[in-house]
């Protein structure tokens, strides 16, 4: 029930950071084991994001965790964000884009060489970067270049896992069979820091052939796996288990999703993008994909700020707000949420007339 697929062995960690980092050196460790130490690249997509150490920083595709860091490291490669709504072309479908970006995806690996290439790396739903949900048929058409080329599909699972999107992984709402996972956040409910990497049966057994030949894998953190830690994770996946979380997330989320959808037609949004209990409500000119309001306007800021002053925080990241409300919330706290929006939206919208107004 808690892992996306029959997974060989959990490797504890701190936070989704050293869980994304530590993956690195697994992948590493594992073509080194057999035989290949020249698959040592990364690839990632633009607008991820999986962390703030160095390693995590790079395989993020935030220019921000890049600039005055020197980063990304030379090892990291990034490819397209499957963002359909922004990129697809003029009569693309979302099954044509989904294409589209394999082919790209494919192209790098042979530019770079496939002998070169350990993993890919992905979240489920793209989620700081922008909550992107992933287009049709895109993971299939990924996981199949991957297959091709002997490249391992690591999974970022730090936001998505443990009932986010409605099924216990997102893996599991995607058909992705990964080869390493990352966990964190949900696997104590956020009380207590505790991440993990789930490793394959294929890689550990690879990995535990051959650590008498060429070592073992001397990793580790001084708190890994700490003893308060891992007892209270364990109850948090026993109350998982009693509450039948996921049953939880998707009985309240049509109710979340169709209430904050239904302002898409507000001439300031435009898109609202999400699934299970997570969203993101994009501000843009013209409801345009490419036509941004003056970034001195603070449209999103503005927004933010009107909906704390009425009882509910969101995150505000330039003109996107995103949420992701507790999967306990109840019915009564939805509507409320919704309420709270709306007047936030309407004060939003004739902020941006006044604007606008200003510059006739």
């Amino acid at each position: 029930m808690f892992t996306p697929r029959k997974m060989g062995k959990a490797f504890f960690v701190n936070s989704g950071s050293e869980a994304n980092d530590t993956m690195v050196k697994f992948a590493w460790y594992y073509y080194n084991a057999l035989g290949q130490p020249n698959k040592k690249k990364f690839i990632a997509r633009d607008r991820s994001y999986h962390g703030t150490t160095v390693a995590s920083s790079s395989l993020s595709g935030l220019p921000t965790m890049h600039k005055k860091f020197n980063l990304p490291l030379p090892f990291v490669l990034h490819t397209n964000c499957p963002h359909y709504w922004r990129y697809h072309l003029p009569g693309e479908t979302e099954e044509e884009y989904s294409t589209r970006l394999a082919n790209n995806l494919l192209e790098l690996i042979l530019k770079e060489g496939p002998d070169t290439i350990a993993a890919f790396i992905a979240e489920p739903l793209i989620g700081a970067g922008g909550v992107i949900p992933p287009p049709a048929t895109y993971f299939e058409k990924i996981q199949a270049v991957l297959k091709k080329y002997d490249i391992l599909f690591i999974v970022d699972e730090v936001i998505c896992g443990f009932g986010r999107l409605g099924t216990m992984f997102g893996c599991d709402k995607y058909n992705i069979k990964p080869d390493l996972v990352s966990l964190a956040k949900g696997l104590s409910s956020a009380y207590l820091p505790i991440g993990a990497v789930l490793v394959s049966p294929e890689v550990s057994e690879v990995i535990d052939s051959q650590s008498t030949e060429i070592g073992g894998f001397f990793h580790g953190f001084t708190y890994s796996g700490h003893p308060v830690a891992s007892a209270l994770a364990i109850e948090a996946l026993k109350i998982y288990k009693e509450i039948n979380i996921v049953d939880k997330v998707n009985k309240i989320s049509p109710k979340f999703q169709d209430g904050l959808k239904a302002f898409s037609d507000s001439p300031i949004v435009g898109e609202v993008r999400g699934t299970g209990l997570v969203i993101g409500i994009e501000f843009t000119k013209n409801k345009s994909p490419n036509d941004f309001f003056p970034r001195e306007w603070g449209v999103g800021a503005y927004f933010s700020a009107q909906c704390e002053k009425n009882g509910l925080i969101v995150r505000a990241a330039g003109e996107l707000i995103m949420m992701c409300p507790p999967l306990i919330i109840s019915p009564q706290e939805v509507d409320e949420l919704i309420r709270i929006f709306g007047k936030a939206l309407k004060a939003t919208e004739e902020r941006v007339q006044e604007l606008e107004s200003q510059l006739q």
